[in-house]
């Protein structure tokens, strides 16, 4: 009877352990892969989360598929065809960087599987524009110009340095990972047919030691809303590669947040 009572005992606290489960699906930036959350998921892995890291079409190990037709159209249903071929539900979806403008575009299309959306010192795009025409003219123009090389395919890698790595051993993985990113990704424009985010809860963290200029207009929207949490890093932009413990905390507080 004890021994029956004890093994009841063990199957409640794995049911309960179970059912606060998270479910976590990290998409990465431009020029990045799936690759760059190796440290955060495994963390996150650690603390009972179910976490993927799906790689968007034309970069990473999927580099060798890179064309004219890829553009964020492609990047968003990439992650709403994972999910749901995952069957995954309740899922905290959490865009680094660009992806900040895939993970909107998904919440228009799937709300109904997400439980909320976090952006890492992400982009924030409105409805109609692009990640190049929510920059600043000469950021865009010089992006632009750098897709002469490759009569207008991608835009070449930036160095891991411009993400505020700096430990040599870093700077070399990150740098022998980068590929180069559909222009079309930068270029076409976000569709989106509900308000922005879906009324899911948002969540923005800024990366602000160094913060990337061209991000702290979006960080500061976010400061000042009362539609959004905000929480801030002193680490720079790739803080998954510069700070993934502290990272993985932030974002296993906010999944805890009711």
């Amino acid at each position: 009877m004890k021994r029956k009572f004890f093994y009841c005992l063990l199957l409640s606290f794995a049911v309960v352990g179970l059912s606060h489960a998270q479910t976590f699906v990290l998409v990465h930036g431009a020029w990045h892969g799936g690759w760059c959350w190796k440290e955060v998921a495994k963390e996150l892995q650690a603390q009972g989360a179910e976490v993927y890291t799906p790689t968007l079409s034309g970069l990473g190990e999927h580099q060798n598929v890179l064309d004219t037709n890829i553009n964020l159209e492609t990047h968003i249903q990439d992650i709403v065809n994972f999910i749901n071929m995952q069957d995954l539900h309740d899922v905290i979806l959490v865009g680094h960087s660009y992806a900040g403008a895939v993970i909107a575009g998904v919440a228009d299309r799937i709300p109904a599987r997400l439980k909320k959306l976090i952006f890492l010192d992400a982009m924030l795009i409105e409805n109609g524009k692009s990640a190049l025409t929510s920059q600043p003219a000469n950021l865009s123009d010089n992006v632009r110009a750098a897709t002469a090389s490759s009569q207008g395919l991608s835009v070449p890698v930036w160095s891991p340095e411009v993400f505020g790595v700096t430990d040599p051993a870093q700077i070399k993985w990150v740098s022998d990972r980068l590929t180069p990113q559909p222009f079309r990704s930068f270029d076409q424009t976000l569709s989106l047919k509900h308000v922005y985010g879906n009324h899911l809860p948002l969540t923005y963290i800024a990366c602000i030691k160094p913060q990337m200029a061209q991000l702290k207009v979006f960080g500061d929207k976010t400061k000042s809303s009362k539609d959004w949490s905000y929480y801030e890093l002193p680490t720079g932009h790739d803080a998954m590669i510069t700070m993934p413990k502290e990272l993985t905390a932030l974002l296993y507080k906010i999944s805890q947040v009711q």
